[in-house]
């Protein structure tokens, strides 16, 4: 007698089309992307942590050695009285005296100079660090003092000054040479040169901006006492010869009514920064030179004031010495496209399930999707090594390799193992060629990702998406 076998139950059959429906797999399949997102947002924390480290080391080489640097001047300082009548009514007038300053800035300015830069090591991390020689001359004019509605009679030639700022005094490496008038001058720091026993409010009020913290009202510099008698020991020439340390930029404060500096170095991968450009420059393997001439048009401020009246900021330029590499932020871009790269891997995958009729267990899509994650760990873990380059090449070998071995275990033949591993190849070479070209990359983008949705679409072209629904209608 023939066993008759019982139809499925409501419960197997459910079963069944859970297993089957590729609405089903499509919903898995989404839903561990957007598991998968969340380390990923791990791994870019990660790579903020580093770059934090790296600052931190960068901070603590300064500090040691000397910050970035921000020249401005020579600046004449010459004080003088200030009246004040104060009306007393019956009792009559009293006339208060105090000391006010006046500043006068250089009709020409030009700064020569010639900059040594160095690369300093703690632990994995670098530094750029630099030593430079500056020649810097000047020459004034003679103060006009009516201008300034200040009083001849009033001017204190004797307790003239001239004061040359500078952002980090640790990096003075050698005495300055300063020269008035060519005659030698004894130096001091600015910031504790008492100019004698009078009492002087605003002690110094030049202000020096500093591009790395934004400070203003500096009185960081050195400072010089001119000891003239009057008018007539004014002398119009100054030169400053100034061995000077510093770490990853040097700047200038246009401070003459014209300002000419030029600047050459050895480093091959400079920034040119600030408020102006170089009118020229040059940079090869061997190193840049570049030239800038700034007029008084082009600046804030003005040639003489007295008081309070302005700062020196708002005009700094210079050069920064960027480091070859930064493989922070490339590694922070190539995370950035880690859900492109699940998506599109997983994408393949399911492409293949369906046409090839394959099981691919949810299981082994979390374990692909964990390989390609550890992936960006392994990218930012050899680039702090080995630089990026290398490093993309290596990790992204790695994980092809890894992958592709363990699709053997599921798919049916090494042609489809290989043809997996191969787009795999293609998906991170897009990304390289897309980090690598910055300029470019929008563009190459988006044509990549056009070509990809159409072949997505093509090899998708003769899956009947909706085969289940109609055998069942018929049956």
């Amino acid at each position: 007698m023939e066993t008759l076998t019982p139809p499925p139950n409501l419960f197997e059959r459910l079963n069944q089309w859970i297993q089957e429906s590729i609405m089903i797999k499509l919903i898995s399949i989404g839903f561990l992307i957007l598991i998968l997102l969340i380390p990923s947002s791990w791994i870019q924390s990660l790579i903020e942590e580093r770059q934090q480290r790296s600052d931190e080391v960068m901070r603590e080489v300064t500090d040691k050695w000397s910050g970035s640097q921000t020249l401005t001047g020579p600046v004449l300082v010459i004080p003088y009285i200030k009246q004040e009548i104060i009306d007393r009514g019956k009792d009559g007038t009293e006339i208060r005296e105090h000391i006010e300053k006046a500043f006068f800035l250089p009709e020409n300015l030009s700064i020569d100079g010639d900059v040594k830069p160095d690369t300093r090591h703690r632990g994995i991390f670098e530094v750029v660090v630099y030593e430079s020689g500056l020649q810097i001359n000047s020459e004034f004019q003679q103060p006009d003092f009516k201008a300034l509605s200040i009083p001849e009679e009033l001017v204190q030639w004797k307790d003239a000054y001239m004061i040359f700022g500078i952002t980090d005094l640790r990096g003075i490496s050698d005495n300055p040479t300063f020269l008035v008038g060519g005659k030698p001058y004894n130096t001091e720091p600015s910031n504790s040169l008492a100019i004698n026993s009078r009492n002087y409010e605003n002690e110094t009020v030049v202000a020096y901006a500093n591009n790395e913290t934004n400070t203003t009202n500096s009185s960081k510099g050195i400072m010089t006492k001119l000891n003239w008698e009057n008018k007539d020991s004014f002398k119009k020439d100054v030169s400053i010869k100034l061995n000077l340390k510093g770490s990853k930029r040097l700047d200038f404060v246009p401070a003459g009514k014209t300002t000419s500096v030029k600047i050459a170095s050895t480093w091959s991968n400079p920034s040119f920064d600030g408020e102006f450009l170089p009118d020229t420059s040059k940079i090869s393997d061997a190193g840049f030179e570049a030239s800038w001439k700034v007029l008084h048009y082009n600046r804030p401020f003005s040639q003489q004031w007295k008081g309070n009246e302005q700062t020196l900021t708002g005009s700094e330029f210079g050069v920064k010495l960027l480091l070859p590499v930064d493989q922070y932020q490339k590694s922070m871009r190539t995370s950035k496209y880690a859900a492109l790269i699940i998506l599109l891997t997983f994408v393949s995958l399911f492409l293949v399930e369906i046409t090839q009729k394959i099981r691919i267990h949810p299981f082994q899509y979390i374990l692909i999707g964990t390989a390609l994650i550890i992936y960006y760990s392994l990218l930012l873990s050899f680039s702090e090594h080995l630089g990026y380059n290398v490093s993309y090449i290596i990790s992204s070998a790695a994980t092809v390799i890894l992958i592709g071995l363990y699709s053997t275990t599921f798919l049916r033949t090494r042609k489809l193992s290989l043809l997996f591993s191969i787009l795999l190849v293609i998906f991170y070479t897009f990304i390289f060629v897309i980090i690598l070209q910055q300029d470019y990359s929008l563009l190459l983008g988006s044509i990549g990702l056009f070509l990809i949705v159409g072949m997505v679409m093509y090899f998708s072209r003769k899956i009947h998406w909706y085969k289940e629904t109609e055998t069942s209608k018929l049956n």
